[in-house]
């Protein structure tokens, strides 16, 4: 009688194995301490196994790469995004420099108005000449705005120059710089009255006909007289730069620095007129006792 065919052959039970297993661990363990024969083998299987090794991290490798492009990619873009954010930043911040700039030149302004017993009028510079020999300035108040040939244009440190043609939404200023302009001065520290005039060069002005034994000196403030009618008395003009003292001429070459100009803003102050002194003033009788 013929047996039934076996479909699954049935080893060793667990237990043996593992015993077995466990036995030839401690029998390599303890050749590779005491003997140390297995190190040329590990190195042989080593190299032998190790493309296998390249080709199972392959996809990790990949994966790794990827994810490193995709992730530069994002950088590069938020890179690119913050340059320009940091540039419009930028931009803002100096703009809003300009505006604090800007604002403090007009409340100086105001506060110069208020210092004067003249209303004024502001008005803003539309074109500075690049000529060195150029002494006038153009601004953005005419006829229209009231103002007239003769005014006289401060900023908040200083007399900058007189209005010397009129357009009807313009006007050119003469600065006080120009070679054929003369203001009327005195001299804060001890009240001697001459004539300023400019030079026909930039930031210098000269202090004409002064004797050689005339008392000026360096940093000497020089005002405004109000002789003339012309500027208010008390303004600024100039400060004493230099004196030349020669036992051979019988004046003095007085050198000055303007205190005010046009390279400093933008927004100047014109100055109302001078009302006239009335020729015959009206008497105030006295009532007799």
């Amino acid at each position: 009688m013929k047996s039934a065919p076996q479909f699954f052959k049935h080893g060793p039970n667990p237990l043996t194995r593992l015993l077995f297993f466990v036995m030839l661990s401690l029998l390599l363990m303890t050749e590779d301490t005491r003997f140390k024969n297995f190190p040329e083998v590990r190195q042989a299987i080593a190299v032998l196994i190790y493309p296998l090794q390249k080709l199972a991290y392959l996809p990790v490798v990949v994966f790794g790469q990827v994810n490193e492009f995709i992730s530069n990619l994002h950088l590069i873009k938020e890179n690119t995004y913050l340059r320009q954010r940091y540039l419009t930043d930028q931009a803002r911040l100096l703009h809003l420099r300009d505006l604090e700039t800007e604002n403090s030149h007009l409340r100086k302004l105001l506060s110069a108005s208020k210092r004067t017993k003249t209303n004024a009028v502001m008005a803003e510079i539309l074109h500075v000449p690049h000529d060195p020999f150029n002494h006038k300035t153009t601004i953005n108040k005419g006829s229209q705005h009231g103002i007239e040939a003769g005014q006289i244009v401060t900023d908040e440190l200083g007399v900058i120059g007189q209005i010397t043609l009129v357009y009807a939404w313009a006007a050119e200023v003469t600065l006080i710089t120009d070679k054929d302009h003369a203001v009327p001065i005195q001299i804060a520290r001890n009240g001697l009255r001459s004539v300023i005039s400019g030079t026909g060069k930039n930031d210098e002005l000269e202090l004409r006909y002064l004797s050689v034994n005339t008392d000026v000196q360096p940093n000497d403030l020089l005002v405004t007289s109000g002789i003339g009618g012309v500027y208010p008395p008390g303004l600024p003009v100039a400060s004493v730069s230099n004196i030349e003292r020669n036992p051979g001429s019988a004046f003095a070459s007085v050198m000055c620095k303007p205190i005010a100009g046009v390279n400093r803003n933008r927004h100047l102050l014109i100055l109302s007129p001078i009302p006239p002194i009335p020729e015959n003033p009206v008497e105030i009788s006295r009532s007799t006792p």
